[in-house]
């Protein structure tokens, strides 16, 4: 729950997750989301520190860094250039600051508690904080409380609730609250709110000092106990990034092994398999909204750019926290009245396509995921969203339907078997719709529902329903468009998708790619296509012409369509190195956007050379010069247990 790192400001950019290679460390916060994109989220339960007294608790405090950051697992370290250095460890409730400042007399730790991650997109999707609470006890020790809204799921208000205790008593303590111009100081250590500036002020004496923040959900006497069950008075830094270690080690990391001593191989293979498992957060024990015996997991950003190649992957790392993970949508489900798509701060949103979690939940049970899952209340999760249409929350980007939960635009599926242009993103939720409708054959097939498998095998083959037959786009005929509500198809250049955003027909990628997106429908696509060497051509024009983007995930799967021609599964290796040789071990290292793992799972995808297609077997290719990647605990129900590591 607990991801401690630096706040970094440049006025311009967007710090998805806290950081920027560059900027100003304005502050360090114990919540944050990585590898998301859109608009930051969390960088709450904030605090800096400062050299000497402190006169103006909301003065910009924010400092450069003297030299690179030193990070590593379980272990972060700052050193600001006004001499201040910053070392962090965390556990998954609380976290250790440790601050050595330069040789002064006195040194200050201001706690913010309006400090959020900003946005400078412009969108509205930026965050707000809205209220909260501050009390200083004796000692110095505090407690407190932030409420916030909005970023790029929408959310309405949240709580997080705090408390933080020092190694030693300061000197001097002060809450403060500014209204407009008006900061008024309180050192009587009595508790304060305010829905603009609020916070506290912590003076000390000397040059070394200690600060410990534990966190909850639920109230500031859980978030006490957190604390002084995860992170006393004693612990030493090094003991928690000891732990963390062997967590990461145990857990995840040494489940996957590969001969290579190259150092680029396992910087990518490491990297990718820590990147990738960030989030979501287990939040089991940390849900306000209801008590129940299933596992909670929040910070699901989101299951439509990780239902390719991470919730799969996922699976076969941690299968018990997999489980979990599956039990906690359902479980979602049961209390929210639909699956997530995206979900932070405990509350659904935003859908990009599809119902994806629909996918995700086919894949498993596919897989042969039971355990304690309960596979009918599953089924009925994934009806929901099939049958039933969710309530506009009114997206300024997308007004016309639901963005928060399930399918928009399932009136005009459940109609007219396609889906007109009065709902954006048409064509791109049209190709999504039938994987989710394919996803929901598949389990009510093995849950022996043979209505509603022959239901929705038919609703998933509705991607033909948008099939142009006389588009052509070099050399190829046959192109996914817009269909109006009398038949009639809009004209569409395929390699035109305007924005390719919110808005448009198509969402991050053209009509080239989502013509190739019904991947459970092959035999048919490729009938359309012309047969097995124009479904060949095709492909290699994606690549040849420039029009596959490594970026983004609609394309995911594009390269590894060669293993549905016999004789072609070669140029999946071919292409797969391709795409390697996108991916560097530099700041700008990935070709895309994290998007929650999904450019580092894609990696580990193309470098393994799997096709791990979401609700269908797992298919391989296999280069006689690779070398063996193992993974050392093999999924139950799986045939795959071994991977193929190339160059």
């Amino acid at each position: 729950m607990v991801k401690l790192g630096p706040d970094v400001e440049s006025g311009r950019v967007d710090a998805y997750s806290g950081y920027l290679p560059s900027g100003n460390i304005w502050g360090f916060s114990i919540m944050h989301e990585s590898g998301t994109g859109g608009a930051p989220k969390y960088g709450v339960v904030n605090q800096m520190p400062v050299p000497g007294n402190v006169s103006n608790p909301i003065a910009n405090f924010s400092q450069p860094r003297s030299s690179p950051d030193q990070g590593s697992v379980g272990y972060y370290k700052s050193s600001l250039s006004n001499g201040i250095t910053v070392e962090l460890a965390a556990t998954e409730h609380a976290g250790l600051y440790s601050y050595s400042f330069p040789n002064s007399s006195t040194s200050s730790v201001v706690v913010d508690v309006s400090h959020v991650l900003p946005s400078f997109r412009g969108l509205g999707w930026e965050q707000h904080y809205s209220g909260g609470s501050f009390n200083i006890s004796q000692g110095g020790h505090y407690t407190g409380s932030g409420i916030y809204n909005n970023g790029w799921n929408l959310s309405p208000d949240w709580t997080i609730y705090f408390c933080g205790r020092f190694n030693k008593a300061p000197a001097q303590s002060y809450t403060f609250i500014t209204t407009g111009n008006t900061t008024i100081k309180n050192y009587n250590g009595s508790a304060v709110s305010g829905s603009q500036r609020l916070g506290g002020v912590f003076t000390f004496v000397g040059s070394s000092l200690k600060s410990r923040v534990g966190i909850s959900f639920i109230s500031t006497t859980k978030a006490c106990a957190n604390l002084d069950s995860e992170i006393t008075a004693n612990t030493e830094m090094q003991i928690l990034v000891d732990t963390a270690v062997a967590r990461w080690n145990d857990e995840i990391l040494n489940k996957i092994q590969i001969s290579s001593t190259n150092k680029t191989d396992l910087q990518f293979l490491y990297s990718s398999l820590y990147g990738m498992l960030l989030i979501p957060s287990n939040r089991t024990g940390e849900n306000p909204k209801w008590s129940a015996a299933e596992p909670y997991y929040d910070d699901v950003f989101t299951l439509w750019d990780t239902h390719r190649c991470q919730t799969p992957l996922f699976q076969i790392i941690q299968p018990t926290a997999y489980e979990e993970f599956i039990r906690s949508l359902i479980d979602i489900w049961r209390h929210d009245g639909f699956l997530p798509d995206g979900r932070s701060s405990n509350f659904n949103g935003r859908v990009q396509g599809g119902s994806n979690a629909d996918n995700v939940l086919a894949d498993a049970f596919v897989k042969g995921l039971r355990g304690k899952v309960n596979w009918t209340d599953g089924f009925n999760a994934m009806q929901t969203d099939a049958e039933f249409v969710p309530d506009n929350n009114f997206d300024a980007k997308a007004p016309e339907a639901s963005t928060k939960e399930g399918r928009g635009a399932l009136p005009d599926w459940l109609k007219y078997g396609y889906i007109t242009p009065r709902f954006t993103r048409a064509v791109s939720r049209a190709v999504e719709y039938s994987t989710n409708d394919f996803g929901l054959y598949q389990v009510a097939a093995g849950l022996n529902k043979s209505i509603e498998a022959a239901t929705y095998l038919n609703r998933s083959r509705n991607w033909r329903n948008h099939w142009n037959a006389n588009a052509t786009s070099h050399g190829h005929t046959g192109f996914m468009v817009p269909r109006n509500a009398n038949g009639s198809f809009v004209p569409q250049d395929p390699e035109d998708c305007g924005d390719c955003y919110w808005g448009d027909a198509y969402y991050e990628d053209n009509s080239w790619i989502y013509s190739l997106n019904a991947i459970h429908d092959v035999a048919e696509l490729k009938r359309r296509c012309g047969g097995d060497d124009r479904f060949v051509d095709r492909i290699d024009k994606l690549f040849d012409l420039n029009i596959y983007d490594a970026g983004n995930e609609p394309g995911f799967v594009s390269p590894f369509l060669y293993n549905f021609v016999k004789g072609k599964q070669w140029k999946s290796v071919q292409r797969s190195r391709y795409i390697g040789g996108l991916y560097n071990g530099g700041e700008s290292g990935l070709p895309g956007n994290s998007d929650a793992g999904a450019m580092e799972s894609n990696l580990l995808v193309s470098r393994a050379v799997l096709i791990l297609a979401t609700s269908l077997k797992t298919v391989m290719a296999v280069p006689a010069h690779a070398q063996v990647l193992r993974l050392l605990r093999r999924l139950s129900g799986c045939s795959l247990w071994r991977m193929i590591w190339l160059y």
